[in-house]
């Protein structure tokens, strides 16, 4: 009971914080879930939950994807998902997220120094292998997106609506991955059945403080996001903590 009240607590937050901005259920929510599961099960209940916020909230904003964009990240996340699958089962992920917490650090203070990103193709194909490579090995597709969109000076209707559309596709082939390449169990669907209510209740809170946000509050809330990843997986993977 106490786990499920535990899990509870971190989904909903995770739900507001993707519902209103399009991002952060897996930034959020994958730290404090490894804390109370397995790694893997952590993980896999990530996906499946931030799957089924993605599919429930781009049926109502679906209109503001960049499509273009959408079509040359979902190419560049083919080659990333079978990578991160493969570091999945094989590799020591600690060592990954050291090199994953690092660069979102370095980049993210870039960011606060003004840099930016021009788009281009070539870069919409890297940020979208890159995330492919992070879903299916960490459950955690945001954060080279939210440098690459952040970087580029994108609105946050279309950073919200075009990575939710993104998401549906790379969470949806994680999950089907991950299964097939190293199981599941009852304890992972049952704890993210028992998680649908409140994520449903942190969807429509999350909704509507989107109307509310700013893009200067929306950016803002970006970095701390970026600075909070970066900082947790270094010093988790480090064993500082």
């Amino acid at each position: 009971m106490e786990i499920w009240v535990l899990t509870g607590i971190i989904v909903f937050l995770a739900s507001v914080l993707q519902a209103s901005t399009g991002f952060g259920f897996s930034i959020m929510a994958t730290p404090f879930l490894l804390l109370i599961y397995d790694a893997h099960d952590a993980i896999q209940i990530n996906i499946i939950l931030s799957l089924l916020i993605s599919v429930l909230m781009i049926a109502k904003i679906g209109k503001e994807v960049d499509k273009t964009r959408l079509i040359s990240l979902l190419k560049g996340s083919i080659i990333g998902l079978p990578i991160g699958i493969f570091i999945y089962i094989q590799l020591n992920v600690e060592y990954l997220k050291i090199v994953i917490s690092l660069t979102i650090l370095a980049l993210t203070f870039l960011l606060l120094l003004k840099l930016r990103i021009n788009q281009t193709k070539g870069r919409d194909l890297s940020s979208g292998g890159i995330s492919g490579m992070l879903t299916t090995s960490l459950g955690m597709p945001g954060p080279p997106l939210l440098l690459y969109f952040t970087g580029s000076e994108t609105d946050k209707a279309t950073l919200r609506s075009t990575t939710l559309a993104f998401y549906v596709f790379v969470y949806s082939a994680s999950l089907a991955m991950q299964i097939v390449f190293d199981g599941t169990n009852k304890n992972i669907w049952m704890s993210s059945l028992i998680s649908i209510p409140i994520v449903l209740l942190g969807i429509f809170l999350g909704q509507r403080l989107f109307n509310w946000i700013n893009q200067k509050m929306f950016r803002t809330i970006t970095y701390m996001i970026l600075l909070f990843t970066g900082t947790y997986l270094f010093i988790t993977s480090t064993g500082i903590i």
